[in-house]
């Protein structure tokens, strides 16, 4: 439990240097490069929006090797999703996974307006779409779907046989505060 709150505490703590503008000095690349060529041990898994503005290293403020990051477009859990979060709390160790929703995600908003989704974007939708309320604005429903993305990782045979714990974020684009759900 101890490794858990540990990594809570360093995400939370690398978020507020990144929303005030007080970033870790990141000039130790070259030898965090070799250091890591023997092997990786991440605190966290993200898993995240595959948009542009959302890079978990920066937003948490952490160096390379601190997080296993995993992304696709509306942060959905699918069974490759999933062989990489076992892979990751099973053979690395990782005590902690971040499902991490985000405001204005294409990907929600695409499913929200609905209409005619071209090629494998309705594949997208069809994982996105039971977490929705279509009452509530975007942001509200990513939180929504961060939130139910975190339950199905959590019911996972293996994340719950090594006892990782799963929880849902959600980042703000405007503030770069993340909200922990």
């Amino acid at each position: 439990m101890e490794k858990v709150e540990n990594a809570l505490q360093a995400l939370k703590a690398g978020n507020e240097r990144f929303v005030t503008g007080n970033l870790s000095n990141k000039d130790t690349y070259v030898e965090d490069r070799k250091a890591l060529c023997t092997g990786q041990h991440p605190f966290a898994v993200v898993l995240c929006c595959s948009d542009s503005r959302v890079a978990p290293e920066i937003i948490f403020d952490q160096k390379l090797g601190d997080l296993f990051v995993i992304r696709n477009a509306g942060n959905i859990v699918d069974e490759e999703v999933l062989g990489s979060i076992e892979y990751a709390v099973e053979h690395l160790e990782t005590p902690l996974v971040v499902v991490m929703g985000h405001s204005s995600c294409g990907a929600v908003t695409a499913t929200c307006q609905g209409g005619d989704l071209p090629g494998h974007i309705l594949d997208l939708a069809k994982r996105i779409k039971p977490s929705l309320d279509q009452g509530c604005c975007i942001d509200d429903n990513a939180r929504r779907h961060a939130k139910r993305m975190a339950q199905l990782i959590e019911e996972d045979e293996i994340v719950h046989h090594v006892g990782a714990k799963v929880v849902a974020t959600f980042y703000n684009l405007e503030s770069g505060k993340v909200e922990w759900l």
